[in-house]
């Protein structure tokens, strides 16, 4: 049995849905990447402003002493709300990864299932085709049996019957002297 066209479409979706799943969990990663990027900012800019606090507290500049407090303040607030939304798009990243690969699957199965039905489709042309030049063989051997005579016999259909036909053809007539 051919393959079918809705196999084949059944594939194309499959392959498409595949590819949705891979865009959405490759944004997703994007936006996770670019939270702990700005994670990793906002710690540094807390360090920044420690060290801001660290070199004003010899020198007796109050500004930038109280900008110092205010940076780490406001950096650790920040960390504090960028946080949940790192768990919160780690989740979703982990469930969006396992749809891809739910897909990833899906498509392979169908893969497979044409792979299979294509082989199976070769096996059976194959099939036919070595019948068809069995049975057009055996008609051969068999015209060529008749073509030589009424006495001829018809082919045998097994491959010692091939084997000796080719023996079966006698030498030609010579008339021999007759001595009486």
């Amino acid at each position: 049995m051919a393959v079918s066209r809705a196999l084949r479409r059944l594939l194309r979706i499959r392959e498409l849905e595949e590819e949705q799943n891979r865009l959405a969990l490759e944004s997703a990663l994007g936006e996770l990447h670019r939270l702990e990027n700005a994670l990793m900012a906002t710690v540094e800019r807390k360090h920044c402003g420690r060290s801001l606090v660290l070199s004003t507290a010899s020198t007796g500049q109050l500004t930038d002493r109280l900008a110092g407090l205010e940076e780490t303040r406001s950096a650790g607030l920040h960390a504090a709300a960028l946080e949940p939304r790192i768990d919160g798009m780690g989740v979703e990243v982990a469930g969006r990864r396992q749809e891809f690969l739910l897909k990833r699957v899906e498509r392979r199965q169908a893969e497979t299932l044409i792979a299979e039905t294509e082989a199976q489709d070769a096996i059976e042309d194959g099939r036919r085709g070595q019948q068809s030049l069995d049975d057009w063989y055996s008609s051969r051997l068999y015209r060529v049996g008749n073509n030589e005579g009424a006495d001829a016999e018809p082919a045998i259909s097994n491959a010692r019957g091939f084997a000796a036909q080719a023996n079966v053809v006698s030498p030609p007539y010579v008339e021999k002297d007759k001595c009486a």
